[in-house]
């Protein structure tokens, strides 16, 4: 039976750049859930019949609000919902289960890389038929709904069984429970040589990757060990937990430093990786190399046509506007496409439907490609793997030949979490103030070329985004970037990019906060963030 449930709006509904995260206690709220998903599904025309997608990262309260939506999905018309087996979908296993099987839309439940546990974060998330995060459009009128509901339609019948695959009757809707992996694990075999990588394994290359308590746990069981071989507890912390095992589950060098100091220590693997909470981010570590975000998508473009689903070349290659121009080059040399878009993979969606680009990426650990639209943690570990499978060399010889043609591309952020949003505004109007003035200023040997405050024009749809972020711009295509990031749960967090580019070889090896130490005394002096945000030094350094 259809259930009307009369309700009133929270005003805090706005979505993020990945949908609408907050603690779990906030989720829990009465009808909190409810208003929103029901806000989703106002904003949606013509999904009557259709298939609806449904999975998370296994958090905390994930199942809770599964039957939920489940509920709600029938309540409100959907013909049916394909569902992880115990409620678990990586974020880019949705992507591709949505475009898979041609369905409506996809509702993801994860706070991606952020705490879980009954303190900690969840969210909610909805992905278009495309495969990738909703659009502004659809976005703002969530949030528009949310601010005047006073309804939700729920069916009262009992929970769906989510641990037994097969197909079961909720109303008038099918509900089928599909394998988790399984139609990811199909696709990474279309994309890449298993038997390549296979012989890398047999070799006696030595792996270490880090699921770090969260959903890419069976994905790497399944792919990395039983179908390429590797030997069996190259998968670390690989059974996904409610809480991360009490990890912060963010694929970073202070929560993931087991894995760099495995990477790092005597008899270290040839390489090592790790994901996050809903598997959509990688870390990338060779044997004593550290191999940055925005330089792992740079060495990822220039060697893909190693791996068979990208022998043909690129497109052409995107990336967010606070990562590296390491990439930029890169592009340049293949003769293709670059495009710098805001920071949020929905930006990427048009131009890999567009077919501009191939592979995109950001400096905050996604990387992905036209095989879905969602960044992918394991497919670049997959790509990783069989590069090196390829060259028959190691990554630290990649890495620095790969400097030695582009260049390198010194670069850090620096992020100052959960400070008071009232300083963390105040400190961005007052740079947005100072932009006009800036041009020509000196900090020492270091001169101000430009400062803008970023903004997009989307080359498919035309549409405009602004105020994306300040940037200070230096000759020699140096940059300081300042944001606040869309992705927390608690006050606001400030981000600072720092790039320093240096073509001279001989100079490639100096330590990254050192080569940038110049820049970095001038982002802090410039923004005067001790005074805005009573912080003396950073929260996390990567």
């Amino acid at each position: 039976m259809i259930k009307t449930i009369t309700t009133t709006p929270y005003a805090d509904q706005a979505p993020g750049t990945s949908g609408l995260r907050k603690k779990v206690p906030v989720f829990q709220k009465p009808h909190y859930v409810e208003n929103f998903v029901q806000s989703i599904f106002d904003s949606l025309d013509g999904f009557a019949g259709q298939t609806l997608v449904l999975g998370g990262d296994g958090r905390y309260y994930n199942r809770e609000v599964i039957q939920r939506v489940l509920k709600m999905a029938a309540a409100n018309g959907f013909g049916r919902v394909l569902v992880g087996q115990g409620g678990i979908l990586s974020t880019p296993a949705v992507s591709n289960v949505i475009r898979k099987y041609k369905a409506y839309g996809g509702i993801v439940l994860s706070a991606s890389h952020n705490p879980g546990g009954p303190d900690g974060d969840f969210g909610i998330k909805y992905n278009i038929g495309n495969g990738g995060p909703a659009p502004e459009k659809i976005t703002d009128a969530i949030f528009a709904r949310t601010r005047s509901i006073t309804s939700y339609k729920i069916v009262e019948a009992p929970d769906v069984d989510l641990d037994r695959p097969g197909v079961s009757r909720l109303g008038d809707m099918n509900v089928e429970v599909i394998d988790s992996v399984a139609d990811y694990s199909a696709l990474m075999q279309q994309l890449f040589d298993f038997d390549r990588i296979g012989d890398l394994f047999r070799s006696g290359f030595r792996m270490k990757f880090d699921a770090m308590s969260a959903v890419t746990g069976p994905y790497a069981h399944a792919i990395l060990e039983r179908a390429l071989g590797a030997t069996a507890g190259t998968v670390m912390h690989g059974q996904p937990l409610p809480d991360f095992g009490g990890h912060h589950p963010d694929p970073n060098l202070v929560h993931a430093k087991e894995i760099y100091d495995l990477a790092m220590g005597t008899n270290a693997p040839d390489f090592c990786a790790a994901s996050d909470g809903d598997g959509d981010r990688n870390l990338i570590i060779g044997r004593g190399i550290f191999v940055t975000p925005s330089d792992s998508l740079a060495m990822l473009a220039a060697n893909a046509q190693l791996a068979p689903g990208y022998a043909k070349g690129l497109a052409g290659i995107a990336r967010s506007m606070p990562t590296s121009g390491a990439a930029d080059r890169v592009a340049q040399k293949l003769g293709i496409g670059m495009y710098e878009t805001p920071t949020g993979w929905k930006f990427f969606g048009n131009l890999l439907d567009a077919g501009l680009v191939t592979i995109c990426g950001e400096e905050s650990a996604g990387t992905g490609s036209s095989h879905v639209r969602e960044k992918d943690g394991l497919w670049a570990v997959l790509l990783w793997l069989n590069i090196l499978a390829a060259r028959k060399t190691s990554m630290l010889d990649i890495v620095q030949g790969h400097w030695a043609t582009y260049g390198r591309n010194y670069y850090s952020r620096h992020d100052y979490e959960e400070v008071e949003s009232d300083g963390a505004n105040a400190m961005m109007k007052m740079l947005r103030d100072q932009l006009p003035s800036l041009k020509g200023k000196t900090f020492g040997a270091l001169e101000i070329a430009g400062a803008d405050d970023f903004a997009y024009h989307d080359p498919v749809d035309g549409s405009d985004s602004k105020n994306q972020g300040v940037r200070i711009l230096f000759p020699d295509g140096s940059r300081v970037v300042y944001r606040l990031s869309g992705t927390g749960t608690a006050g606001a967090t400030i981000r600072i990019y720092i790039e320093k580019f240096e073509a001279d070889a001989s100079r490639h090896n100096v330590e990254t906060q050192a080569a940038l130490g110049d820049l970095i005394a001038l982002s802090r002096n410039l923004s005067r963030i001790e005074h805005y945000t009573q912080r003396s030094a950073p929260s996390v350094i990567t």
